[in-house]
């Protein structure tokens, strides 16, 4: 299973990156990966809430539903499935001086003959990684 991980910090306060982030529409600007992800669902945002996301990585196009699984304080949990993979997106906001240390962790299980990709889905996940976390450093930072 892929997993990467990358721990940052940025100047807002852990609710304002909370705030931000729990939206998972909000990809499209920090996400160099996701083409396009709307709310398939209405109300507040809350656990359960989902979003239809449409992904380019390396030349793929794939679609994945992501659902909030966990939504506190200092934390989110996003899960992504379609037949292929299951993606779980682990965000961990704590507070650092008067901004916030971001740990940031995406592990992909892949399902079927699709395993069987596992190491090449690790070596493309790396760059997008840093390519995520250079992103979401800019677009949060432009929230404070």
């Amino acid at each position: 299973m892929p997993t990467i991980s990358r721990t940052f910090t940025v100047t807002p306060p852990p609710a304002v990156v909370i705030d931000y982030l729990q939206d998972f529409a909000n990809a499209e600007e920090w996400d160099p990966g996701t083409d396009s992800c709307r709310r398939i669902d209405s109300g507040e945002i809350a656990v359960g809430s989902s979003w239809h996301n449409v992904s380019t990585i390396a030349g793929v196009s794939t679609e994945l539903t992501y659902r909030l699984q966990e939504l506190t304080p200092e934390r989110l949990v996003f899960v992504g499935t379609n037949d292929t993979a299951t993606s779980t997106d682990t965000i961990t906001v704590r507070p650092h001086g008067s901004g916030s240390e971001l740990t940031y962790e995406a592990v992909i299980e892949m399902h079927g003959a699709a395993k069987l990709a596992s190491p090449i889905i690790k070596l493309v996940f790396e760059k997008i990684g840093s390519d995520t976390e250079d992103d979401m450093v800019k677009v949060l930072d432009a929230l404070a």
